[in-house]
């Protein structure tokens, strides 16, 4: 027996994920929502909904009085919160606890302690915790930021207090960034999480970015579940995540796992948590900082010991004990998570999108695919919250198998209205640094020091891309003859079965000719033929194509009447115009329209809310200097001139 109703103070797939768990425990779930999300699919999925304000999140999912009144309202015995909650939250808990309301969590002092990186890296240091050298109190400003900066050495780390999610923190490398970095960070620290006091620590280069599941009860007992590599990351943000890792060795992973038993016992921790670690390349591992919650990559930890954390989380709240020992929890197979975004990959590794999704479809027809989402066809992606769509999550007997499966997955993953990160994925998992485990937190910038470009082609590759394009026009041109099935004009020629046409990819023009035999193409692309077979179902949004015995699955996401298509072919989105010979040989006569100068012009790349600007008319600014700062999606951005000139 746990509890009948439980409020959850939370929105998107983790709400979803809450909710799924409850109705296998048979609770009655209480979703609260701000007006835009009153169709959002965790209000569809509850038992009762309330709205508790607009859009903001300070004024609907963090407004602690609507909640409580929520709380109050709907007789709900039990509270599952929103991880910025947590702190606002404190004061409420006393006042719940008298109600006889259960907080599904660690208690108060837990969360305080650890919510709190200055107290926190104390307790850990006095629970024998190894950590990273750094000014342990408050800075107060930017002068004494420098100041401490010089202390320690560059580079330094400068993060929110109160932070998470890779909010409010910057890397600094000389007084100049930490100016900078303060003003950020301070920012952004007050906005996410009404707490702009920061701490500046060393940076450690180069590092890995390894954390420990850990899950303790209220009768004393804590048991570690394995380490989770989040090393994959974009902003000081994660983007793929796996359990276990390919680096530690059980003596370094059961050492990590003890410290984060000791800390957790240390701060009487009860409920599922993560402790997170940086760890250098001679796995000298450093506490970073306790999570107080259930972590986005949890699913894969699941995965790997077959535990359901949500389920454990209730269980300890309503004061059962752990029912697994130490020796009990396994390693089995191995799990792959990618964090898909709304995101424009070729900015900054991902600059926030919005949108409507017109079209949307999971993989979950891949075997052993778990999708953890909170949206659905129709949803809207808003500037007002984090721009995740979905985690994807799969599962092998070993490394080689889950990464093979994500690749599937990622294929065969429809997303359309909205920019994604699919490409960037994808690319990530094949990559041979990343097949090899030699990974770092610098892992993109290092492998693309000039930005993300997608997938660049081999030989074959655009081979097989111009054939599968080639034979796609074909078709399409065949079925726009047939009208219910017969020819449209009955006296028409008889059937063409070859074709020669011009193919735009990139900069390159290639003749390519197609002949037709069945449902089969036999495509000549370069001098060399290729066989491209398929079922040819315009209709679907997923097409399965076999080039020369290679199976693809490919999307065309566009196309028009004057010959240009949009296809998706290895995660990447490639433009391409196919032409007859002679349309081909015509269209150079075709006036080109010239590109707009916007050198002179400051274009947000994002949707967003404008904090502060930082020129007035009349002023003189050079290349490089900063204009305004947009805010978007809990970010803040600095938007720079382009060229020097006169405002």
């Amino acid at each position: 027996q746990t509890f009948e109703k439980l409020l959850i103070a939370n929105r998107g797939e983790i709400a979803c994920r809450v909710i799924k768990t409850c109705k296998k425990m048979g609770i009655k779930t209480v979703a609260i929502h701000s007006d835009v999300d009153a169709n959002a699919v965790h209000v569809k999925m509850a038992d009762e909904s309330v709205c508790v304000g607009p859009a903001p999140t300070s004024k609907s999912y963090l407004n602690m009085d609507a909640i409580m009144e929520v709380i109050r309202k709907t007789r709900a015995q039990a509270v599952s919160l929103n991880v910025s909650i947590c702190c606002s939250f404190l004061s409420s808990l006393s006042l719940q606890a008298s109600e006889g309301v259960t907080f599904i969590g660690p208690d108060t002092h837990a969360i305080q302690a650890m919510g709190d990186k200055i107290e926190s890296k104390l307790l850990a240091k006095n629970a024998k915790v190894n950590t990273i050298p750094g000014f342990d109190g408050v800075v107060k400003d930017a002068d004494e930021a420098v100041r401490i900066a010089r202390e320690i050495g560059y580079p330094v780390m400068i993060k929110a207090s109160a932070g998470g999610g890779g909010k409010g923190m910057r890397i600094a490398w000389d007084d100049e960034e930490t100016r900078e970095g303060f003003r950020f960070s301070s920012q952004e620290a007050a906005s996410s999480f009404g707490d702009d006091r920061l701490l500046i620590e060393k940076f450690i280069d180069n590092p890995r970015h390894i954390e420990i599941q850990v899950l303790a009860d209220k009768h004393g007992n804590a048991l570690w579940l394995n380490e989770r590599e989040c090393s994959i990351q974009r902003r000081n943000q994660k983007v793929v995540e796996e359990a276990p890792s390919t680096f530690l060795d059980p003596e370094t992973r059961r050492a990590m796992g003890e410290q984060a038993v000791a800390l957790a016992k240390a701060v009487k921790y009860s409920s599922a948590g993560t402790v997170e670690f940086l760890v250098d390349s001679s796995k000298n591992f450093y506490f970073l900082e306790m999570n107080t919650r259930l972590q986005v990559e949890h699913p894969v930890t699941e995965c790997i010991t077959g535990l359901d954390l949500v389920q454990e989380m209730i269980r300890v709240a309503k004061g059962y004990p752990l029912r697994h020992k130490q020796a009990d929890i396994p390693i089995n197979g191995w799990a792959v998570e990618c964090r898909v975004y709304a995101e424009d990959p070729y900015k900054s590794f991902g600059l926030p999108s919005i949108g409507k999704l017109s079209q949307y479809q999971e993989p979950l027809h891949v075997p052993s695919v778990r999708v953890d989402s909170g949206i659905q066809q129709g949803s809207d992606i808003s500037i007002y919250y984090d721009p995740m769509i979905s985690k994807l999550i799969t599962y092998g007997s070993n490394r080689a198998e889950a990464l093979k499966r994500m690749e599937e997955a990622l294929d065969n993953y429809v997303i359309r209205g909205v920019a994604h990160n699919i490409s960037l994925l994808r690319e990530v998992i094949v990559h041979p640094r990343f097949v090899q485990g030699d990974i770092s937190t610098k892992f993109l910038p290092e492998v693309y020091p000039d930005g993300f470009k997608g997938h660049k082609l081999t030989d074959l590759e655009r081979r097989e891309l111009l054939a599968t394009a080639a034979s796609l026009y074909v078709t399409e041109q065949l079925r726009s003859q047939r009208f219910l099935g017969t020819p449209r004009i009955p006296i028409a020629k008889s059937k063409r079965s070859s074709w020669e046409l011009s193919v735009q990819l990139g900069d390159g023009i290639y003749p390519v000719a197609v002949s037709k035999d069945g449902s089969s193409f036999s495509v000549e692309v370069d001098g060399m033929k290729l066989n491209v077979t398929s079922e040819w179902n315009l209709a679907s949004p997923l097409l399965s194509v076999t080039i020369d015995g290679t199976q693809r699955t490919i999307q065309r996401i566009s196309r028009n009447a004057s010959g240009e298509t949009s296809i998706q072919f290895l995660g990447t989105v490639y433009k391409l115009q196919i032409l007859t010979k002679v349309a081909a040989e015509l269209s150079k006569y075709m006036p080109e329209k010239a590109a707009e100068d916007t050198s002179s012009i400051l274009r947000s790349p994002m949707p967003g809310t404008v904090v502060a600007v930082s020129v007035k008319p009349g002023d003189m600014v050079s290349e490089g200097q900063e204009i305004c700062v947009i805010e978007a999606m809990k970010m803040q951005n600095s938007m720079i001139a382009a060229k020097t000139g006169k405002v």
